[in-house]
């Protein structure tokens, strides 16, 4: 039986999008993807929906202007490409964006920010200052300086970790995960025909866990368990979270009018 999906009360929404959907194959930039994100973040912006995007590809999108084709094993290496990285992809935001008539902000954050009452009333204060004047924030980790050692953890370890941790410090209503896959199978599609999408999901438990496989393209670092910990956050807090394709981000329109497409993750 197919669960009728709902989302006419959602105000809050914060949108995730991988590397393998910003970059084609070859590591260059997935211009028509940006554009279309750009074009559907901006229509929900004038709907007075309230839109937080975290953005992976910075490190791969550093890569591709090197022509890497595998990532750096250096963290040295990792943070500069990072650097890189990020510098052109705010740009090519910047510019899309615009297009749109859209007022976007960057925010990078270390895992420390949700650790420290003080950097986290900040951090929260700028979220809602920013939403307050209609502006998207586009959120990343800091890769240059986020880092595990001592003992001490500044890294988030992935963008679907951030995205849930974003979306539980600013009452998200809806997490959005846009990936290179349809959604939550029941086996790895990539390996068995046969394979099912789970349309809902209502609780995430170690037999969900065993069905995840690793990480995904040679640009990014996600793969499907760390997007069920990401869904199973959310779930935590009451609220959902659909895993969708995101090779044409207007899908994202499409998740909100209800269509049976991608994953709903559900706690009710």
């Amino acid at each position: 039986m197919t669960q009728t999906r709902h989302f006419d009360d959602v105000k809050r929404i914060v949108v995730k999008i991988g590397t393998s959907s910003l970059l084609h194959p070859n590591g260059k930039l997935n211009l028509a993807a940006i554009d279309q994100l750009s074009y559907t973040l901006s229509s929900l912006n004038n709907t007075d929906k309230e839109v937080i995007l975290v953005s992976s590809g910075a490190i791969g999108v550093g890569m591709g202007q090197f022509g890497l084709t595998h990532r750096p094993t250096a963290i040295p290496e990792q943070q500069a490409l990072a650097s890189v990285g990020q510098s052109q992809l705010m740009t090519v935001y910047q510019q899309r964006f615009a297009t749109y008539g859209t007022k976007i902000s960057q925010v990078l954050l270390t895992y420390d920010v949700f650790e420290y009452t003080g950097s986290l009333k900040n951090t929260l204060n700028t979220f809602q200052t920013l939403l307050n004047w209609k502006v998207i924030p586009i959120v990343n980790e800091n890769d240059t300086v986020a880092i595990d050692e001592l003992g001490h953890t500044t890294k988030f370890g992935d963008n679907d970790q951030l995205s849930a941790l974003v979306a539980a410090i600013v009452d998200a209503d809806l997490l959005i995960i846009l990936s290179d896959i349809d959604g939550f199978f029941d086996k790895n599609p990539q390996k068995y025909p046969d394979a099912s999408l789970i349309q809902t999901v209502n609780h995430i438990d170690d037999a969900v866990y065993q069905i995840a496989g690793g990480s995904g393209s040679d640009f990014g670092t996600g793969g499907m368990y760390t997007k069920l910990k990401a869904a199973q956050r959310m779930m935590k807090h009451g609220k959902k979270a659909v895993l969708a394709n995101g090779s044409d981000p207007k899908i994202i329109l499409d998740i909100l009018a209800g269509k049976q497409v991608g994953t709903l993750f559900d706690p009710n």
